[in-house]
């Protein structure tokens, strides 16, 4: 009994690890959609944009539903972006805030 719980155990485990990382939004994904959809609208690469605002500020902007107004706001010529597309390029600017230490290649 004990092995067979174990065995279902582990299967779930295993199930979730690979399911959990594929429902989240992708700080890679995020910085692929900027560019193929925003870099040229807006005139400014990703990481220019990224460094308007710190970690927190974006995560504020994020939470309270704002940031694709925010980023049409910044890139008026742009387009607005789906909710899925929102959610990587809040992780690419939240990974690349101007105090993350960290710099993007876009």
């Amino acid at each position: 009994m004990f092995r067979k719980l174990s065995k279902t155990a582990l299967m779930a485990a295993m199930g979730m690890m690979l399911v959990s990382p594929m429902a989240l939004a992708d700080v890679d994904k995020g910085q692929r959609t900027f560019i193929r959809f925003m870099k040229e609208p807006c005139g400014m690469d990703g990481g220019a944009l990224a460094k308007k605002h710190t970690q927190a500020e974006w995560k504020k902007i994020f939470e309270e539903g704002k940031l694709s107004d925010r980023l049409l706001q910044y890139c008026p010529k742009a387009k607005p972006l789906n909710e899925k597309q929102v959610k990587d390029v809040y992780d690419f600017l939240y990974h690349y805030g101007s105090d993350s230490g960290n710099v993007p290649s876009c």
